[in-house]
């Protein structure tokens, strides 16, 4: 997958600048268009004229576009902007915070089950001079893994170390030797991509799944995790909760594929 076309989401909260200079910074990296989407909860006021501002100056000398989505209630601005986002490449957001009531609360789950598109998620706190210089791809052999995996491709710079992992319960011979295998299969597949990666196999234990991949995310440095979400059957109580937990907790940019 190519890059050409990135859609971010924008409000009038403190956080909409990060997300606009890092979504430019990547457009200009690709020469991607990019498109800037002022959706928020309430009644119209003059936010939505600073927005358009504030991203006509963020994105100066690229091919941008800036989209009002008008203001509504929580279902109609998910179920505009979730319809908006099928067109674009990748979206970025920001994370979603309960005491955050300019947009709604889910936003970022919604787009990553709905919209069909990888989206890349921002902590709400933070600043990130690069993204995709020093990544790391959570990898199980599943559908939404590999999914991920492309969609995280295009992020990545050439020629650097790229980390994957894979977490295991240790206590089934057969299944890590799978995994190891799968493992060594995704190195193969992006040193096709001019991306160095080495796998590790790590053992879980008791530890919750995102909190042992954001702890091995900090220890490597990265730039960047790239996920799977919301994989696995559907029909569980449990499904989505990892994927939940990172969107919680995550501290890192985080691609989400789904």
């Amino acid at each position: 997958m190519s890059l050409t076309s990135l859609l971010v989401h924008l409000d009038s909260g403190e956080r909409s600048k990060v997300r606009l200079k890092i979504a430019a910074d990547i457009a200009r990296a690709k020469a991607a268009k990019l498109t800037g989407l002022f959706a928020q909860i309430g009644a119209p006021t003059g936010a939505a004229e600073a927005s358009r501002a504030d991203f006509l100056a963020g994105a100066a000398k690229l091919d941008a576009e800036w989209i009002d989505l008008g203001r509504g209630d929580e279902k109609g601005v998910l179920r505009r902007a979730t319809e908006i986002a099928r067109h674009f490449d990748m979206i970025v957001l920001g994370q979603s915070r309960a005491e955050h009531n300019l947009v709604p609360a889910d936003l970022a789950e919604q787009m990553i089950l709905h919209s069909g598109r990888p989206v890349l998620v921002l902590p709400d706190a933070g600043e990130f001079r690069t993204i995709g210089k020093r990544p790391i791809f959570a990898w199980a052999d599943s559908a939404s893994c590999s999914r991920g995996l492309t969609n995280g491709v295009p992020l990545v710079a050439p020629r650097v170390e790229a980390l994957i992992v894979g977490f295991s319960s240790g206590d089934d011979a057969e299944a890590m030797a799978a995994q190891n295998e799968s493992l060594n299969f995704t190195v193969a597949h992006l040193a096709a991509h001019k991306i160095c990666a080495h796998a590790e196999q790590l053992p879980l234990g008791g530890a919750c799944l995102m909190d042992a991949l954001l702890s091995r995310a900090v220890d490597h440095g990265a730039d960047l995790v790239v996920v799977g979400a919301f994989g696995g059957d559907p029909s569980l109580a449990a499904h989505g909760d990892d994927s939940r937990q990172m969107l919680q907790r995550l501290t890192l940019p985080t691609l989400f594929s789904h």
